[in-house]
């Protein structure tokens, strides 16, 4: 009995993946082993708030009772066939997909960055067939800071080291330019051969890096000007995050091609999606691209009602709504403090900076503290802490939580004892 006990502690967990695992992450020291609405617990039974939903992946709650249901219910009945034939539950999440987003055609994949890649496919295809750029001469933009996954395809467009370091030579054909900077995207896309832009409307790992007003609407414009497509990456920002169904929506664009992941299935299994019109899809033909898990039954069932859960519970107008108290809230509660230089984001996709250098522990520090208060949370870059709770949360969960973080902080600053839970 004893030593069974002793199998169960958080140190026995994290051990074994110390052991057994690859080290390409660097977990907060807790273990994790249930989850409820706004709520993780450990294996000691210890509850925390979750500020950080799986990197969004759990808009509309940990383990959804209705997604959950549709997860059973179809697991029971069939869970995957491939593309090699046809499912019923497919086309019935096509249709209801196509028609939430408003979209001629989805391809369904299963992660962000397989969904990402798709898209860049895509485009080249597009840009080929359509706009008439000479064979593999199409050059696709992308913006410094951005974070679309880990695929040597997709690391190709990123200025992080930590994303690029020893995994050359990378994929040709990319230009990258500065986030935020329209000058800088008009230059570039004038240019001969271009094919897209694809961009991030906010920045999500590079620490809820927010453009200025006018940038999506701008770089949609000049991408129409130069006949190239305009190709938003939400699937961080995607699915109600920041206040609207997808971020483009805070600057009316409607993008030639949507990206989506994470929260697409509620954070219950790999499902992610490109949607775009039947001119820029179409130009993929049977055997170009696919996936075996790609729009299997179990992903298009617990998909459909994933989106009908951030309807029905009309988590757009909740993160909105919650996220302005948020922001005014810790802005009054931290005003003056010399440790936080900046409280930024939109909807409930937010972060503070903290005035120490990237390499600092500070932010690290902070988040362990934040941690024995109640509340996870996750460093990014190094000096930023990202904020992003399930969509769910309630107004009375939220102003808890704010009173954790500023006091948190205040008594870091201040060197006195962490906020109670």
């Amino acid at each position: 009995m004893q030593q069974k006990t002793e199998l169960r502690t958080s140190k026995y967990f994290m051990e074994l993946e110390e052991h057994f695992g690859a080290h390409n992450y660097h977990p907060l020291p807790v273990v994790l082993s249930k989850g409820e609405g706004v709520f993780l617990y450990d294996v000691e039974g210890q509850r925390y708030f979750d500020f950080l939903s799986a990197y969004s992946a759990v808009n509309q709650g940990h383990c959804h009772p209705r997604i959950i249901e549709t997860l059973i219910q179809q697991a029971k009945e069939l869970t995957l066939t491939s593309r090699a034939f046809y499912s019923d539950q497919l086309g019935i999440y096509e249709k209801y997909i196509t028609n939430y987003f408003g979209y001629d055609k989805v391809l369904p994949m299963n992660t962000g960055v397989e969904a990402v890649e798709t898209a860049i496919k895509l485009c080249r295809k597009w840009s080929y067939q359509v706009k008439g750029i000479p064979i593999n001469q199409a050059k696709i933009v992308f913006a410094t800071g951005n974070f679309h996954g880990r695929t040597l395809g997709v690391i190709s467009a990123s200025n992080d080291s930590s994303s690029t370091s020893d995994y050359g030579p990378y994929m040709p054909g990319y230009e990258i330019i500065e986030y935020n900077n329209l000058e800088s995207l008009e230059a570039v896309m004038s240019q001969e051969n271009v094919a897209g832009f694809i961009v991030e409307p906010i920045q999500g790992e590079a620490g809820v890096v927010v453009p200025n007003d006018d940038y999506i609407a701008q770089a949609y414009a000049i991408c129409q000007k130069y006949q190239c497509l305009f190709i938003a990456d939400e699937v961080q920002t995607g699915i109600a995050r920041t206040g609207k169904l997808i971020c483009c929506e805070h600057s009316q664009v409607r993008p030639d091609i949507l990206i989506l992941g994470k929260a697409l299935s509620g954070g219950v299994l790999p499902v992610s999606a490109v949607l775009a019109d039947d001119h820029i899809m179409l130009t993929i033909k049977p055997g170009e691209h696919g996936s075996t898990f790609g729009g299997n039954p179990l992903a298009c069932a617990v998909a459909k009602t994933a989106l009908e859960v951030v309807q029905d519970e009309d988590l757009a107008n909740n993160a909105e709504e919650m996220g302005k108290i948020f922001r005014s809230t810790l802005l009054t509660s931290l005003k003056g403090s010399e440790l936080v230089t900046e409280i930024r984001g939109k909807g409930l996709l937010n972060a503070i900076e903290i005035n120490d250098a990237e390499d600092s522990s500070t932010a690290w520090d902070l988040c362990l503290q934040l941690k024995d208060a109640g509340l996870l949370a996750k460093p990014t870059h190094g000096n930023i802490i990202r904020f992003a709770p399930p969509l769910v949360i309630a107004r009375s969960q939220l102003e808890q939580c704010c009173e954790i973080i500023a006091t948190t902080i205040n008594n870091f600053e201040h060197g006195g004892v962490n906020a109670e839970k």
